[in-house]
């Protein structure tokens, strides 16, 4: 895994082998991020990164300029990685160990941006899931975007506030935003 932008661009990270994770490709990442860059200033963004696994996500938001960075995951190896290699980059991202589902049905926070990397083997309805948590508990800020990495097995494209989609490789970035009033 390799940050592609910002101030560690093309710095590789090597997370151990024994982490239960399916980081986003290089190719998927650089296209999302150059969709985000054309919508959001990355040092305005407060950001929520679901599944975060390897911290691939938060370490590239960190790199671009992002300091204010939630990284969640239930897997203790992997929140011990985010957090050693944050600091060893002198990044500002809180680690949180929990089930995803529970920290989003618990936290007071908003965000800009929330990003979330389930397992691709998870029911559509699980996916939907993590979609309705974040709007019944708005966690979105104005303008804010909620981002879910998926399968081309999975179709999200029924939920309210879904958006658009965009497809990379055999990653699907589903976007949803708040509706219009």
């Amino acid at each position: 895994m390799r940050i592609i932008s910002g101030k560690y661009k093309g710095k590789r990270l090597v997370a151990p082998k024994k982490l239960p994770v399916r980081p986003t490709t290089d190719m998927a990442k650089e296209a999302l991020f150059n969709i985000l860059n054309n919508r959001f200033y990355f040092d305005e963004l407060k950001v929520l990164d679901l599944f975060s696994g390897t911290g691939n996500i938060s370490f590239e938001f960190a790199s671009r300029g992002t300091e204010k960075i939630t990284a969640v995951d239930a897997h203790q190896g992997c929140v011990r990685y985010i957090s050693k290699t944050a600091q060893a980059l002198d990044f500002t991202i809180k680690t949180v160990k929990s089930d995803v589902f529970t920290f989003l049905k618990n936290t007071p926070e908003k965000f800009d941006l929330v990003f979330a990397d389930p397992p691709y083997d998870f029911e559509t309805r699980q996916f939907l899931n993590i979609a309705n948590l974040v709007f019944e508990n708005t966690l979105l800020l104005e303008d804010g975007l909620l981002i879910i990495e998926h399968s081309d097995q999975t179709n999200l494209s029924e939920h309210p506030q879904f958006s658009e989609q965009r497809k990379y490789g055999g990653s699907i970035f589903s976007f949803f935003e708040l509706e219009e009033k």
